[in-house]
């Protein structure tokens, strides 16, 4: 019996969803909103704010244990792109580096005085054109909304 054993499938292999989940918590991390299904809305939620619990900890430890949940690679620099990098140019890697730096500098600090919930779904009136889905947005609270809420 399955009992308490919550696991998000949708049709999916395991390895296939953790992909799915890491790059969909990269978007929401850099751009703030995702537009996806309600279904995997409802799970992104969860490791969204769960994300920003470990921001809110910011140790070393929470750190690395971000970059494990975002299946983060720092693929190693050749040292041209070493020095471009030190000298301001960001475009010779890829942005997994600066979702990071952002969720521990912008998104933990935001969220420090809020004890949860973290993240909304928004649904939105349409449903998608190819198969009819109901669809959503995924955001986080703005800054001023986690400071009301006290």
């Amino acid at each position: 019996m399955r009992h308490c054993k919550h696991t998000f499938k949708i049709g999916r292999t395991s390895s296939h969803r953790r992909c799915m989940l890491a790059n969909m918590l990269k978007s929401l991390i850099q751009h703030g909103r995702v537009e996806t299904t309600v279904t995997k809305a409802k799970e992104l939620k969860r490791h969204a704010d769960k994300m920003i619990t470990l921001a809110k900890r910011n140790t070393l430890h929470t750190r690395r244990q971000a970059v494990a949940e975002l299946m983060v690679r720092f693929n190693a620099l050749t040292t041209k792109e070493a020095r471009a990098a030190k000298a301001g140019d960001t475009s010779s890697y890829n942005n997994d580096r600066h979702v990071v730096n952002k969720l521990f500098s912008e998104l933990g600090p935001r969220f420090a005085a809020r004890e949860g919930g973290y993240t909304r779904i928004v649904r939105a009136a349409h449903n998608r054109v190819g198969d009819g889905a109901a669809v959503c947005f995924v955001e986080y609270l703005p800054a001023e909304a986690s400071a009301v809420a006290q």
